[in-house]
C-alpha cells in the first residue's frame, strides 16, 4: 500500500504502518493532553499502541489461518480505522473461507477472555465512551475494546469478517457470484446505515462507510470477473506481438527498446529461444539507479517466474501471477518456446471486454478502432 512504512516481519509477512497512523497517534496524544497534561498523554499513546497490537494479532489470525490452506499473507497494514491483510488469493472452497474470516474476531475473544478471566480485568461497555479519560487502566479498555472490535467486525457488512462469513455460508448452496452479490449488496446498505449514523455522532463512522461501500463494490466485481475466467483460456488474453531480449543484452539496450515502444515487460530468451526470465520497466528504473547501463539484463531480470501453456485455464494463469507478484507470465510451448505474454493490463482489457454482451463489445471494439 502506497505511503505506508515497514516496521517489522512475521513469519514471512511484512508489517506496515500507514503514514496517517502516525498522525492519528499524534493526534490522540495531543487529545490526552489537553485533558490532563503530560502523564495522560503519554498513557494515551501507549494505549493506542497496545489496541492496534491487538489489531495487528487479528489479522495475524486471519494470516495463520490462511497459511493452514497454502495461502501466502504478504503483508499486513495498519491503518487508523484499523488493519488490513492482504491475502495472496482467496480460499478457493467457502468452508475455508468461513475459517479464515472467523479467526481474526475469535482473536480478539481470546485476548477479552485472557484479560478478564485470567488478569482480573473489567470489561464495561461505558469504557467506550470514556477512552480519553486517564481514570481508566488500559487493560481495562483492551477488555472492553477487543469484545467491541470482535462484535463490530462480526457485523454481516461485507467485506468485513461477519460479511465473508455470510459470504461463505450463502456459497456453500449457491453459486459464489450470486453468494457475493448479495452479500456486498447487504454490505454497501450496512454502509449507509454508518454513514448516516457518522453524520450525527462520530465522523470515523463515515470513513469506515466508505471503505465497507467501496471494498463491497470491489469485491462483487471481482467475483464476477473470477467466475468470467473460469470460461476462458491463456490464449484468449494473451500478447503475441511480443519484442524480446537476448541473454547478452545490456540494461542500455533494454531501455533503449523501452522508449522506442509501447510494451514494458520484455522475456529474456536463449540462443535457443526459450524463456530465461522477463525484464520489466520497473526493474529498468530501479536498475538505472543502483547500477551502470553495461550491466547485464540476466542479472536484474525476474528469474524463475512459471511459465503456462496457451490452451490453460485463464484463471489459473491469473492465480499464478497473484502468487508470485508478478505483473506477467511467460506463455511457452511444449518445447519451453516463447508463444506470447500474459500482462495484468491485458487481463483487465480481457476480462473487460468479455463482460459485454456481444452487441456492446462490438460497439465497444469499434470505439477503441475510432481512438486508434
Amino acid at each position: 500500500m502506497r505511503w505506508s512504512i515497514k516496521i517489522a516481519r512475521i513469519a514471512g509477512t511484512e508489517i506496515r504502518i500507514h503514514v496517517t497512523f502516525l498522525l492519528f497517534l499524534a493526534w490522540i496524544g495531543f487529545t490526552y493532553y489537553q485533558v490532563a497534561g503530560i502523564d495522560a498523554a503519554t498513557a494515551g499513546v501507549v494505549f493506542i499502541l497496545a489496541l492496534f497490537g491487538c489489531v495487528l494479532l487479528h489479522e495475524l489470525g486471519h494470516a495463520i489461518a490462511a497459511r493452514a490452506f497454502g495461502i501466502r499473507t504478504p503483508d499486513i497494514t495498519l491503518l487508523p480505522i484499523g488493519g488490513v491483510a492482504r491475502l495472496q488469493r482467496m480460499p478457493d472452497k467457502p468452508w475455508q473461507e468461513l475459517i479464515v474470516a472467523i479467526a481474526g474476531p475469535m482473536v480478539n475473544f481470546v485476548i477479552a477472555a485472557v484479560l478478564v478471566f485470567i488478569l482480573g480485568r473489567r470489561a464495561d461497555f461505558e469504557h467506550l465512551q470514556q477512552l480519553n479519560q486517564p481514570g481508566i487502566t488500559i487493560l481495562d479498555k483492551l477488555a472492553s475494546i477487543n469484545i467491541s472490535l470482535a462484535l463490530f467486525n462480526l457485523l454481516p457488512a461485507f467485506p468485513m469478517d461477519g460479511g465473508r462469513v455470510l459470504r461463505s455460508l450463502l456459497a456453500m448452496t449457491m453459486n459464489y457470484t450470486r453468494a457475493t452479490q448479495i452479500a456486498a449488496g447487504i454490505g454497501q446498505a450496512l454502509a449507509f446505515l454508518f454513514g448516516f449514523i457518522g453524520l450525527f455522532t462520530n465522523p470515523m463512522l463515515v470513513f469506515i462507510a466508505l471503505f465497507i461501500y467501496l471494498g463491497a463494490q470491489q469485491e462483487s466485481i471481482m467475483a464476477q470477473m473470477k467466475d468470467l475466467s473460469m470460461t476462458l483460456r491463456v490464449s484468449d488474453a494473451m500478447l503475441t506481438d511480443v519484442l524480446t531480449l537476448p541473454w547478452r543484452a545490456t540494461l542500455d539496450e533494454a531501455v533503449e527498446m523501452l522508449l522506442r515502444t509501447s510494451q514494458h515487460e520484455f522475456p529474456v530468451l536463449n540462443d535457443a529461444g526459450r524463456v530465461l526470465g522477463v525484464l520489466t520497466r520497473d526493474d529498468m528504473i530501479a536498475a538505472l539507479k543502483r547500477h551502470g547501463p553495461a550491466t547485464p539484463v540476466t542479472d536484474i531480470m525476474h528469474r524463475n517466474l512459471p511459465a503456462v501453456g496457451a490452451h490453460d485455464r485463464f484463471d489459473e494463469a491469473y492465480r499464478l501471477m497473484q502468487a508470485h507478484d508478478s505483473p506477467v507470465l511467460p506463455v511457452v510451448d511444449r518445447h519451453g518456446r516463447l508463444l506470447g505474454l500474459v500482462t495484468t493490463e491485458n487481463v483487465g482489457e480481457t476480462m473487460f471486454m468479455h463482460s459485454l454482451r456481444p452487441r456492446d463489445a462490438e460497439q465497444a471494439w469499434r470505439g477503441m478502432r475510432v481512438a486508434l
